[in-house]
């Protein structure tokens, strides 16, 4: 990532991608001066490698207790986070966190459906509401002109899976109706935002970070967490209002909806 933003929230920082991406960001020449690594438990053992991280870098990364289907988390996280940062606010939020349940429509349970839903849409929702305070406070203070991530900027994680367009090509190899209906409203909340939200001059756009080698992208994956973030992060940098509720692909490819 050419330039990185003074501060940064990264949800499901914990493992996979998330992890990554705070990797990333600390290996950088001038590393972020803020990080926000959230995840749902921060004293669990799927923590100790984003904790061990944090030991490295004690001044650059908060690891903060947020669970994206709780919204008295969020709000709790908000208000943290915006103690931390002052009068600054945060210039990147990047809404990662996401549930993956393999399943057809014959055979999806109203409860995968509803716990797909709550962590891939009603949290970056709600997160995206709890944090525009201080994503506003960021633009206010910037003296950058349009938009940029190192300004104000909130990136959603998709998929290609959300894509309407490519059911009819990617059905057959993997289903996962509940992810795919998902990641369609995800797309949908991040065009709907960047329209009631560009004149506040906050860019939001949508990101696939590719069939990537994850817990959640399994062992078929076509290419690794560390290919996957450096192109998403060099994306990120080269944003501008142009890509305003953009949907691409973490080579900067536009994906059709």
């Amino acid at each position: 990532m050419a330039t990185l933003p003074v501060s940064v929230l990264i949800t499901g920082a914990n493992r996979g991608l998330g992890l990554e991406m705070v990797k990333q960001m600390m290996e950088a020449p001038h590393p972020v001066r803020k990080l926000f690594a959230c995840c749902r438990d921060p004293d669990g053992p799927r923590a100790e490698a984003l904790k061990t991280l944090a030991k490295k870098h004690p001044n650059n990364i908060f690891i903060i207790r947020l669970d994206a289907t709780d919204l008295c988390s969020i709000k709790q996280s908000a208000q943290q986070v915006g103690a931390l940062l002052g009068t600054g606010g945060l210039n990147l939020l990047i809404n990662n966190a996401g549930f993956l349940a393999r399943g057809t429509l014959q055979d999806t349970s109203p409860e995968d459906m509803q716990t797909t839903f709550n962590i891939n849409v009603m949290g970056p929702m709600n997160i995206i509401k709890e944090f525009l305070p201080l994503l506003r406070a960021a633009a206010k203070a910037s003296d950058m002109p349009g938009m940029s991530s190192c300004k104000a900027a909130v990136i959603n994680i998709s998929s290609y899976l959300g894509s309407l367009e490519a059911v009819k090509h990617s059905y057959a190899a993997l289903a996962a109706i509940s992810y795919r209906i998902s990641k369609t409203s995800l797309n949908m909340l991040t065009l709907c935002a960047s329209e009631e939200l560009k004149k506040d001059e906050i860019l939001f756009s949508a990101l696939h970070p590719g069939w990537v080698r994850t817990d959640m992208g399994g062992e078929e994956g076509e290419i690794d967490a560390p290919e996957s973030v450096q192109g998403m992060l060099s994306v990120m940098a080269s944003l501008t209002e142009k890509q305003n509720g953009a949907f691409l692909d973490y080579k900067g490819k536009s994906i059709p909806w």
